[in-house]
This record gives structure tokens, sequence and C-alpha cells, in this order.
């Protein structure tokens, strides 16, 4: 760790609050448990138990997202194993959904950005937690070459138009046309969906029958000639791995690339009046593939059945990728249009204020309450008073006070109530979110016990159900941010940590943080050391890459202030000491980066190999 970091010491002492003993009771017991989880599923080469073959192009991010938080929860402060159990565990699901077909070269071979996105977050959690490996560093430039047209193998990006050359890419290149064993594993989950075209035989809704051969010989021949070919605002999601590159590299040419396709996309919502067309073609054009030349109707966009979810999930994470490496906000603005234009587009139902999901060739339909999941992650990570406004506009908020019983998918279900209690609204929420993620991991536990099934039927979803791991709590309380965007979005956040004597990622043992707010100016964080018999050192930084930079850190409760004008404070905890931290912060104004503080740990030299072949 650097020597010469400004330092803040507090031996206050205080007792140790329930929050504090929850996030560490997490903390231990989620970590044996992810590891009893992993010896549970997998063979002694780490694959997963499983059938002996898997067709089609689904699946591998399946495999990844089994196990794709465990080196979240290592960065927190969980279990040392966690950090190479992973790593094991992307090694073999990569060899395993090679020999089953999907992955080629390290890579799904192809697929969309979703699954790509899903599958992805384990790599950026592995860089994060550490980034010294040359492995890791080796593979991020390689597969964003895959994305960048620097890769004959995979020519998905046509950079002269800098368009993606199809919603389905991978190592191999863009797939233009698929078969109909691509779609063999996948067809029977989108048979409980709408269909995915108006023009279906036998299919006008509300479901579409994709298990019948008929009616799929129509869906397939649709998709091949309208969607196939060109660009789907889907493939922004790439700007996640783009990006990964970059904190590997702090090569320019990633932070490129990532404004240049954003800035392609808002101008193809400029030419379409403002609203981002889910469709162009091959030579840039919209709705060139798609008939009548509608704007609407392309892959996971506007009429898919997941609507404006997925797709304006994908915008946030390009946006958020070009304003972390830039440093300017104004890259959110593409992402902000879309939510005002829907705004607009609402209407009262039911007492509620609706915006539409979906737009059909009738219009704009599926109205749905406003949903402030994304205005919350805007303001999250700008903090800037639009953000605010967009949040403040959506009616009805005391009932986000309300913490449901479920997880969902990505373990990302309670924005809405963290966002009330960091602005000071619901002050008993770190108690009731770290509770019910105990309950979760208790009921996971027991799942796992009692599955005595056989691995050959199970669904590819199998171990994602059952995994024991579950951060929302513990992400929201220590870091002060919601959970990163499921489908491949990277962590932002107010606050990271390093152990100054473990020389890792994590808080030190037995220390606890809770973020109380976030705001323009700075953070307020409890630190507590709940060990009565030792003091504990970290090191706190500003944001998840050191992004942000602390102009001052003052004890709020004993009224000392230290000088920082850096990303890094080092604080030193005495035995049972208590101390209330308020950081002054100027956001963005540091080049973000993997390691930390941790010299030359983020960008190791690459190895070099002969120039001439032997």
């Amino acid at each position: 760790m650097p020597p010469n970091l400004p330092v803040l010491r507090c031996h206050r002492q205080g007792a140790t609050p329930l929050w504090c003993l929850l996030q560490r009771h997490l903390l231990t017991t989620m970590g044996e448990a992810a590891l009893w989880f992993y010896d549970r599923y997998t063979r002694p080469d780490g694959t997963l138990v499983w059938r002996q073959e898997w067709p089609g192009m689904d699946g591998s991010d399946d495999g990844y997202e089994s196990f794709h938080n465990f080196p979240l929860l290592y960065l927190l402060g969980g279990d040392p194993r966690l950090l190479e159990t992973a790593r094991r565990g992307w090694e073999a699901v990569t060899w395993q959904f090679t020999q089953y077909g999907q992955v080629h070269r390290e890579f799904d071979a192809y697929y969309d950005w979703m699954h790509h996105g899903e599958g992805s977050l384990l790599l950026y959690y592995l860089g994060l937690a550490d980034p010294s490996r040359l492995q890791d560093r080796e593979r991020a430039v390689r597969f964003a070459a895959m994305y960048m047209g620097e890769d004959p193998e995979a020519p998905n990006y046509d950079r002269e138009r800098r368009l993606m050359r199809s919603p389905i890419t991978g190592s191999r290149g863009p797939r233009c046309t698929m078969t109909a064993e691509d779609w063999s594993t996948h067809r029977e989950v989108l048979d409980g969906y709408p269909p995915p075209f108006e023009d279906i035989p036998g299919a006008p809704g509300p479901k579409c029958p994709w298990m019948d051969d008929a009616i799929f010989e129509q869906v397939l021949a649709r998709i091949n000639a309208r969607m196939g070919a060109g660009d789907v605002p889907l493939n922004l999601t790439a700007a996640g791995l783009i990006t990964h590159a970059f904190l590997f590299t702090g090569g320019a040419k990633y932070r490129q690339w990532v404004v240049d396709y954003l800035d392609a996309w808002k101008g193809r919502a400029a030419e379409n009046g403002g609203i981002l067309p889910d469709n162009v073609g091959p030579t840039g054009r919209i709705g060139e593939c798609m008939d009548g030349g509608k704007w609407w109707g392309g892959y996971y966009g506007w009429r898919w059945p997941h609507g404006a979810g997925v797709l304006l999930d994908a915008v946030a994470i390009a946006c958020n990728c070009a304003a972390l490496l830039t440093g300017q906000t104004a890259h959110l603005d593409l992402v902000r249009a879309q939510l005002d234009l829907l705004w607009g587009l609402g209407r009262e139902q039911d007492g509620a204020w609706t915006t539409p999901n979906k737009h059909l060739d009738a219009g704009w339909t599926e109205f749905r309450p406003a949903d402030a999941r994304l205005p919350i992650l805007l303001w999250s990570l700008a903090q800037a008073p639009e953000d605010a406004a967009r949040i403040a506009r959506i009616p009805g908020q005391a009932a986000w006070d309300r913490v449901a019983d479920h997880i969902g998918k990505g373990d990302q279900a309670h924005t809405l109530p963290w966002y009330r209690y960091v602005t000071g609204h619901l002050p008993d929420y770190p108690e009731r979110i770290l509770r019910l993620d105990e309950r979760h991991v208790v009921r996971r536990l027991e799942a796992i016990r009692r599955d005595d099934g056989d691995p050959a039927t199970w669904d590819v979803h199998h171990w994602q159900d059952r995994n024991p791991v579950l951060c929302e709590g513990l992400v929201q309380t220590m870091l002060g941010a919601p959970q990163p965007i499921y489908h491949g979005g990277l962590l932002h956040c107010a606050v990271t940590y390093f152990d100054a004597e473990a020389d890792r990622p994590s808080l030190p043992p037995a220390v606890g943080a809770l973020v109380e707010s976030v705001d323009a100016e700075g953070v307020t964080v409890q630190l507590v050391n709940a060990d009565p018999l030792r003091a504990h050192a970290l090191i706190v930084q500003g944001g998840a890459f050191g992004e942000h930079c602390f102009t001052t850190a003052t004890d709020v409760d004993g009224g000392n202030t230290v000088e920082v004008a850096g990303p890094w404070l080092r604080v030193e905890l005495g035995p049972a000491a208590a101390l209330r931290l308020r950081l002054g912060t100027r956001r963005f104004a540091a080049a973000p980066a993997y390691g930390g503080p941790r010299p030359g740990r983020a960008t190791p030299a690459p190895l070099r190999g002969r120039t001439t072949r032997p």
C-alpha cells in the first residue's frame, strides 16, 4: 500500500450497531456457503455436474452466472478462497461449454449481448478483485478486439459505419442467419412470450407457441430476414467489455470506441425524431431490413417481449461507461432523453402515472406504472439535480418503503427502498435488507440440502437459483449504491475499501461500513470496528475504480478534518472504535483503473512472443 496517504485516526469507542453485526455475519456465512455450494455442484475438475450434451447457442452465460458474484463477495470482505474458486469456475465452465459447442476461443461463438453481458459479469468482478493476473488482462484485450474491428476472425464491428453487423455476435463473428438448432434450447422458454412479429400465421397472440414446429419455421424465417443483419441498441452493452479492457490498460482507443459507438446511436435517435430506433440495417439505414422501414420491431427492441426494460438497460450501460471513462456525465443524456420521451407519452391509469413499455404497429402500448429503477441508477452515478427531478416526479414514493420478501434475478429487487433510505426516509432499511438477505441465504441452503434430482434433467438456471451468495444488501449498505445492471453493467458506487494489513480489496476483519448518505458534495459513512481487542486499518477509495477524488475527510463527531486531495484515505480504527466520516468528493475527477491504491497491480505489462514464426 502507498506509504504517504493522508490518515484519519479514531479511538472513540461505541456500542456495535446491529447492521454491523449483520454485515459481518453475512460475509462469514455466505463465504462458507459459497464454497460448499461450489463443491456440491461441480466435479473435481471444476466442471458443473450436468448433462452430456447441450446444443444451441444459449447457456454458457448461465454457467458463469452460477457463481458470478463470488469475487464481488471477496471484494466486500468474504473468504479469501472465493477468488481462486471463481477463477477455477470460470476456466472450467469455459472448457465445458467449449465442448458443448457454445464457446470458441474462450468467448461465446455467437449470441446476443443480453446474454454476453450477463456472462461477462464474472470477468468484470474478477478484474476488480485482482487485476494482477496477466491472463485476465490478455483476455480483456483480446475480447475487446472482437468488438472493435481488430480481430479478423470476429468481424463483428463495421468501423466505418460505427455499427455491429448483427444482433448475434461472438468469437466467430456476426451470425446473420440462424438455424433451428441455434434456438433449440430456448424455444420452450419463449413459448410463454408474446409473438416477436404481428404477421406470424397461426400465432396472433397473446402468446406464440415456439414449440410448434410449423409456427417456429415461420418465426425463424422472419427473424433471419428482419433481424439477422444490422445493428440494435442491445449491442450497446458491449461498452462494458471495452471499458473492462480500458480499466486494465488505460488505452485511449477503448475510451474512444465507447464514445464513438454511443454517439452513433445518439445520431440515429436524432434522425428518428428523438426516439431511439431499435434496428438499423447493414448500411446504417433505420428500418432497412424491417418491413415498411419500421424503426421498431428489432431484436430485443421496442416490441420484443421485454420491451423498454432490456433496451434501456443496454443504453444505460453504455452511457454509464462513457461517463466513467471521460468524466463527463452529459454522456447519460441518451438514456435520460428516452426516459423523458416515455414519460411524456404517459397517462394516468387506475390512479397511477403509467408509461408505455412497447411500440407495436398500432403505436405505443403496454402502459405500466413509471419505473424508478433507472432514474435512481442515474442519480446515484451523476448526483445531478435533473436526475433527482426525474425521480421526484414519480408519485406514490411512500410505497417504496416496503422491503418485499423476494430477490429477483440478479439480486437487484430493492433499489427503491434503498433510495428512500439514502435520502433520509427509511432509517431502519439497513437492518431490514440485511435480515432479508440472511433469510434467503438460509432458504437457498435448504434447497441445496433437498436437491437430490437427476442432474441430466436440470434446467440451465438450476445453479443460479441456488447460489447462496446474495450481495444486494451488502453493496447498498457498504458501498452506497444500487446493484449493477444485471445484463452486463459495471459496478458504479460511492466508495470501496481495502484492508491495509492484508493488502487486498475488502474491509478488515470485524469492521463494518454503512453509507448513510450520498450527494453531489460528498459521502457520509459510518465505520465501526467490532473487535474490542485489536485495532484495524483500512483504505477508503472514491468509487469502484478510484474515479472520485476526496477533498477532505471529517470526523463528524470529533470535529477533526484531514485534507485528502486524491482518491484514497487511510483510516485507523482503535479497538471497538466507531467513526462517522464525511468525505468531501469531486466526482469523476481521476482516471478510472483496476487496482486501487496498490501500485503496479492494475496494468501488468503483457508478455511478448516471437516476431517471426518458427
